[in-house]
């Protein structure tokens, strides 16, 4: 079939092209003012789409610093303390024979690196003052050439934190930053260490703790709160005099570094399998499941809790929507008696509904994403360490977490056009154009 001047038909992808434009045309006459008034968007359209920003950059900030403790928690427990640790069952904290484990443990796959250890609390007293503080005690073997099982002892052997006493005849000793600030004690200083696990009996009878004079070496920092405030290292032959274990040679276990944090447990269980009884074996995610369990339900908690700020503003695009089509109720009807088709209406709103879930989700995620990096970059909030072990806002915005609140935001605004759209669809051309 020709046209009057004797061209071709337009092509039907030129017509539904033409059509999208119209439809486009018609939902951004919708979304601004009213007749009669100026502007670019009508004030029910600023609500709504400011709305969806509010929600969506609410929802990722707050996402990404539950991530942001998540990972930084993370890292910071894995900096301290070893993937896997073997221990022997038995009334102490006490491995006899442990050379032939750690042999056993090097062998297994995954297994990057293990050393012995010893744990004990003590106390630590200042010498020229009269009050004590309690302490973890870390002895740790600081052979060269070794893979260490954690950051920490890692640092101490490379020479990054020091484990050299200035004298053979003391012992050398390594504060966290938060226990050295409490005793006022500075490089150079010396302790005295006393251990409970060791009592001797003095010339009346009584039971007393061992007691060892210790240099301070030097201070660290982790950010763990509890680790600054409570950790003290020292070599594990030290360890070992203070508790009385150097004539047997024990040490309280194995420490263990795998290829993958996230494997601790599988390489636990191999490792177990090749020991057996009567050793067992921890990994750093058995020890702080509960933690992680109780941050990635908060994480799941507050990240509901904040979607429904998205669905409150798909909630004003419903009536954002629904005011529309009872404000533009003749318009529809002339729409309709001059062709176009239910299905035609139907996108119409769709499209006005889409743009406000669209352009909303992207400027709500952009401020979102700027925030993250101001709140990461600039450290603006500080938080108290004793109550949530970290000193800072840690702030971690994961690409999965980021697509998941688009793709959740802009369902939740498609959803929100269809009552409405439907609502339009099904005006009479008659009825419509005869409504006041």
């Amino acid at each position: 079939m020709s046209t009057a001047s004797g061209g071709e038909p337009p092509s039907s992808a030129a017509t539904a092209a033409s059509r999208r434009r119209l439809y486009w045309f018609i939902a951004r006459h919708y979304l601004s003012s009213s007749r009669g008034r100026k502007g670019f968007l009508s004030l029910i359209t600023w609500i709504a789409l400011g709305g969806v920003i509010v929600g969506v950059t609410a929802l990722v900030v707050v996402i990404a610093v539950m991530t942001g403790m998540q990972e930084d928690l993370r890292a910071k427990i894995l900096g301290s303390t070893p993937h896997i640790i073997v221990l022997e069952q038995g009334s102490a904290l006490r491995m006899k024979d442990w050379r032939p484990v750690l042999d056993t443990v090097l062998a297994t796959d995954g297994v990057v690196g293990a050393a012995p250890f010893v744990l004990s609390q003590v106390v630590v007293r200042p010498r020229a003052a009269d009050y004590t503080q309690p302490a973890n005690l870390y002895g740790i073997s600081i052979e060269p050439g070794r893979v260490a099982p954690t950051d920490m002892e890692a640092d101490i052997v490379a020479g990054v934190l020091s484990l050299e006493a200035s004298s053979d005849s003391i012992y050398p000793l390594l504060l966290g930053s938060g226990l050295a600030d409490r005793l006022q004690i500075f490089k150079g200083d010396t302790l005295i260490l006393g251990s409970f696990e060791n009592l001797k009996t003095d010339i009346f009878g009584s039971m007393v703790p061992t007691l060892r004079q210790f240099e301070v070496t030097g201070t660290f920092t982790t950010g763990m709160y509890d680790y600054d405030t409570q950790n003290v290292y020292t070599t594990l032959d030290a360890a070992q005099d203070l508790l009385g274990l150097s004539a047997d040679d024990e040490v309280s276990g194995i420490g263990v570094r795998t290829t993958d944090p996230g494997r601790a447990t599988e390489v636990g269980d191999a490792i177990q399998a090749r020991l057996g009884f009567p050793y067992y074996v921890e990994s750093w995610i058995t020890t702080n499941r509960a933690l992680f369990s109780a941050l990635k339900l908060e994480k799941l908690a507050m990240g509901l809790i904040l979607f429904l700020i998205v669905v409150v503003a798909a909630f004003n695009i419903v009536s954002t929507l629904v005011m529309v089509v009872a404000d533009r109720t003749r318009e529809i009807g002339i729409l309709k008696a001059m062709g176009m088709t239910r299905r035609g209406i139907l996108r119409v709103f769709v499209l006005q509904g889409m743009w406000i879930g669209l352009v909303g989700t992207a400027v709500g995620s952009t401020l979102g994403v700027i925030l993250c990096w101001i709140l990461d970059r600039y450290d603006v909030i500080r938080i108290p360490p004793d109550v949530y072990f970290v000193d800072r806002l840690p702030v971690s915005l994961e690409p999965f977490d980021l697509v998941t609140i688009v793709l959740a935001s802009v369902l939740v605004a498609l959803a929100a056009t269809i009552y409405p759209a439907l609502q339009a669809a099904a005006l009479e051309p008659v009825d419509a154009i005869r409504h006041e």
